[in-house]
This record gives structure tokens, C-alpha cells and sequence, in this order.
């Protein structure tokens, strides 16, 4: 018969790395460094100003600290990878922007 299928598992195979929750939130943000990560869409950076702009009402010792992504390449692929390790390093929490 040339009306049967052969229909495969979509799922795969399973990624060998364990699983892991998020990062724990701050308990204080007195003093916090906060990273604004920009993905290149034209939204994002209003986005952000506004974002900025509210916390800093709210927690006046706050500090920021920008990141703007590669554009049209994904964050392994970025050729400042290690720039933008560093980056993440030096912080309390991110505020991820996409501004489409």
C-alpha cells in the first residue's frame, strides 16, 4: 500500500543537561545594579527608559547598566560573547527588553 506513513517522535532525544529553576530575585534592592538588556527592536529602548525610569523612582540607589544584543544573531553565535558573560557577572537582576 502506498498510503501508510511512518510517523516519527517529535520530541527527540532529551537534552542531557539537568534542569534548573531561575535565579533567585533579591530580597533588598538597596544598592542593586540592575542590567537593561536590549534585543535591537525598535520597542525595546522606550521600553527600557521607561523601566529604568520607575525603578529608580521607586529604589533611588539603584544603578544600570545597558547590554545591547548583537542584532539578527542569537546569543551564542554573538562574537562578544565573553563581553557579554562579563557583563551579566557584575549584576543583581535583568530586565529583558523585546520591543517588537
Amino acid at each position: 500500500m502506498d498510503n501508510q506513513y511512518a510517523v516519527l517522535n517529535p520530541w527527540a532525544e532529551v537534552d542531557p543537561l539537568p534542569q534548573h529553576g531561575i535565579a533567585p530575585r533579591p530580597i533588598d534592592m538597596k544598592d542593586k545594579k540592575i542590567g537593561l538588556f536590549h534585543n535591537d527592536k525598535v520597542g525595546a529602548a522606550p521600553i527600557l527608559s521607561i523601566i529604568e525610569a520607575k525603578l529608580k523612582e521607586k529604589f533611588p540607589t539603584l544603578t544600570f547598566s545597558r547590554y545591547l544584543r548583537t542584532p539578527n544573531i542569537s546569543m551564542a553565535e554573538m562574537p562578544d560573547w565573553l563581553a557579554f558573560v562579563e557583563w551579566v557577572k557584575g549584576l543583581d537582576a535583568v530586565v529583558f527588553a523585546i520591543g517588537d
